[in-house]
């Protein structure tokens, strides 16, 4: 089969496309005919290297974790999956994707595609959406409560921005300029042109005292500090990255990622098949041209989730 390697440690430039054996499954695998795979910030800390301390990978590594495909074998004893069926899954740091064929666990996150929702769209479903949800989870917030999403026209934070309006929350969104309409559109009630504003104090405007929640999608250690200040007194602020575990005036963080609770994925598939949590395109490229798009994913604005198709 062909595949997208890095032998070793490295910019994305190294990548090579290559021959490798196609893989079998063994007990609870899928063996997967790749159709499309979604890009990830993580597949560039994998690539290059940034995390091997605490995301070490084997080499020659295939990059990708978000799969949409065809069953071609299954493994022994997996239930629920057949041959022929289309399935979507998250194959965390193990990764694969971006190959002809690849492998999934059936014990991780992975589900039967359903028929609304196309080879991309499902691949861009996995990772943005399980860690949006994960997200919401760790906000413990309520229907009414308010909510300012920083990083909201990305993968993660166009999932996020839908999920909190579901639950009732009234929802900031932090966008560019052109960005307004498509966040208004995804149910941000109140769009921010960070580039022109100063989140937080247009956060305060607009909701004072604070908002209940801060989801920062794009800041880490000290800068979090800026967009912890537009929350409430004893308010919360979640990052899928990592900062201080404490602010001023009481507002307390908490940190996550992408989390796989069983059934989960099978049901966030099942709303967007329904049109009611649209997975967000910004970008596709065929197989041939995975190195540029995932240059193009680390160095662009693009809306929503980048795909690859095969």
């Amino acid at each position: 089969m062909k595949a997208l390697v890095a032998r070793t440690y490295g910019p994305l430039e190294s990548l090579e496309f290559t021959e490798l054996p196609n893989p079998e499954p063994g007990p609870g695998q899928l063996l997967v005919r790749m159709e499309a795979a979604a890009l990830n910030a993580v597949d560039h800390v994998l690539i290059t290297g940034e995390a091997r301390a605490a995301l070490p990978v084997r080499h020659p590594f295939v990059p990708g974790v978000d799969v949409s495909g065809v069953i071609e074998a299954v493994g022994a004893g997996v239930t629920g999956f057949g041959t022929g069926e289309s399935v979507i899954a998250w194959n965390g740091v193990r990764s694969g994707a971006l190959a002809e064929y690849t492998l999934v666990n059936t014990t991780a996150a992975a589900a039967v595609r359903p028929a609304g929702l196309t080879a991309a769209q499902g691949a861009a479903l996995p990772t943005a959406a399980l860690t949006a949800a994960a997200l919401l989870d760790l906000a413990g917030a309520a229907a009414g409560d308010t909510a300012l999403v920083v990083g909201a026209s990305g993968g993660v934070g166009s999932y996020l921005v839908q999920l909190a309006d579901r639950a009732g929350l009234v929802v900031l969104a932090t966008g560019r300029n052109d960005d307004q309409e498509f966040l208004a559109g995804l149910g941000a009630r109140y769009p921010i042109d960070y580039q022109h504003t100063d989140i937080a104090q247009e956060a305060l405007r607009l909701v004072p005292g604070g908002v209940d929640v801060v989801f920062d999608l794009a800041n880490a250690g000290p800068a979090l500090a800026r967009t912890a200040a537009a929350v409430r007194g004893g308010g919360r602020l979640v990052s899928p990255l990592r900062g201080p575990a404490a602010f001023e005036r009481g507002v307390t963080a908490v940190y996550g990622g992408t989390t796989t609770p069983e059934g989960r994925l099978a049901s966030l598939a099942a709303l967007a098949a329904t049109d009611e949590l649209r997975p967000t395109i910004g970008a596709d490229y065929p197989f041939a041209e995975a190195r540029r798009a995932l240059t193009d994913f680390a160095t662009k604005h693009i809306r929503g989730k980048v795909t690859v198709t095969f």
